[in-house]
């Protein structure tokens, strides 16, 4: 996607030196566009769990160059049980998201299936491939996703599409295009007239700080809300559609996605609207059937008070919301059951959020 003109990807090698991976550091959007370079897997792994990176897809092809530069700093006499190690360490940042261990995973296939003095090229060939694949995947989710907004747009006789969405699912999240503004994207990008309503998405407010952003760099018209407003646009017909990301879906077709999607869900039920979840396969956790199974990530209850922003001399700054004392409980994600889920949108097309349908895309 562009940035001020300029096209980027989230995360890519440092065209200068094979050996430094470069990110855009989110923590600093959307007052500053900060490129922040990786030199290690421990640096990745800081920016995992600091979430100088987040969002399903980019935290796959961030694991899968941390696991490149762990082959590039391994001991050969002890190679195998360092990449194994450092893949642990790397699963253990963020628990929800699979797309994380699934990158993980098929590094270390490379150990198994290729010598040694071939490794190092083979892992980065991965991480490569990785995050390609990722792209290209959530440029086909946009492809199958702009027939359902083409449909609205005709049913309401060109008039503008209203769209809901929660979090941030855009290309910050991925590598690029974006898993729930992908298909936006591609509607603006065919001039379908579209809006998006931006939750803030708190405690983070990716909503407000990253989604807004991408859709301003694209010109996508926007409006952000406050969480809790969602319900009311959907009560006074201002939503024709929701669409959100996932970090985990069990073959059953339950979603976990960002604290909130949940609340999302049940209102656009309760009033006839369509819920979608975009996501590519590699969000897919087929070991997993209920909702039960998955592990929430539960956070730093300072995230929750305090909050940053850009103060009246330019700089960033932290605040304190509550009494310091308060009592503060953060998980990061919720799980929305099947039922409220009108079909998943994918990069091998659109099924119902039940087990038949989803191994069928398998």
């Amino acid at each position: 996607m562009d940035v001020d003109g300029k096209y980027y990807r989230t995360i890519w090698v440092n065209p200068k030196d094979k050996k430094v991976i470069q990110v855009i550091d989110q923590r600093y959007l959307p007052h500053k566009f900060v490129i922040e370079n990786l030199k290690s897997s421990d640096d990745v792994a800081i920016a995992i769990k600091e979430m100088h990176v987040r969002g399903a897809g980019l935290i796959g092809a961030a694991a899968g160059y941390g696991m490149y530069l762990a082959s590039l700093e391994a001991p050969k006499e002890n190679f195998d049980s360092y990449l194994i190690q450092t893949g642990e360490k790397l699963k253990s940042t963020r628990p929800t998201a699979v797309n994380l261990a699934w990158a993980v995973e098929r590094q270390l296939k490379n150990i198994k299936e290729n010598i040694y003095s071939s490794q190092k090229n083979i892992f980065f060939e991965t991480a490569e491939k990785i995050a390609d694949e990722d792209a290209e995947n959530c440029k086909r989710i946009g492809e199958y996703g702009v027939d359902i907004i083409k449909n609205i747009s005709k049913k309401k006789r060109g008039k503008r599409v209203n769209i809901l969405t929660h979090c941030n699912a855009g290309w910050l999240a991925f590598v690029d295009y974006g898993s729930a503004l992908s298909p936006i994207y591609a509607a603006f990008n065919e001039d379908i007239s579209v809006h998006v309503w931006v939750d803030i998405t708190s405690p983070w407010n990716q909503g407000a700080k990253l989604t807004a952003w991408e859709l301003e760099q694209q010109k996508v018209p926007y409006t952000v809300i406050a969480d809790n407003m969602g319900g009311h646009l959907m009560q006074n017909n201002l939503v024709d559609m929701v669409i959100v990301g996932a970090d985990r879906i069990t073959r059953k077709g339950n979603v976990a996605n960002k604290i909130g999607t949940y609340l999302k869900a049940l209102a656009a039920k309760d009033n006839n609207i369509p819920f979608y979840v975009a996501a590519p396969l590699s969000t897919f956790d087929l070991k997993i059937k209920e909702r039960e199974e998955i592990v929430i990530e539960k956070r730093n209850p300072k995230e929750v008070q305090y909050t940053s922003g850009l103060n009246k001399h330019g700089k960033i700054e932290k605040i304190l919301l509550t009494l310091p004392e308060s009592n503060a409980l953060n998980y990061s994600f919720d799980v929305t059951p099947s039922k409220l889920i009108t079909s998943l949108i994918t990069e091998r097309g659109i099924c119902k959020a039940e087990e038949k349908s989803i191994l069928n895309l398998f």
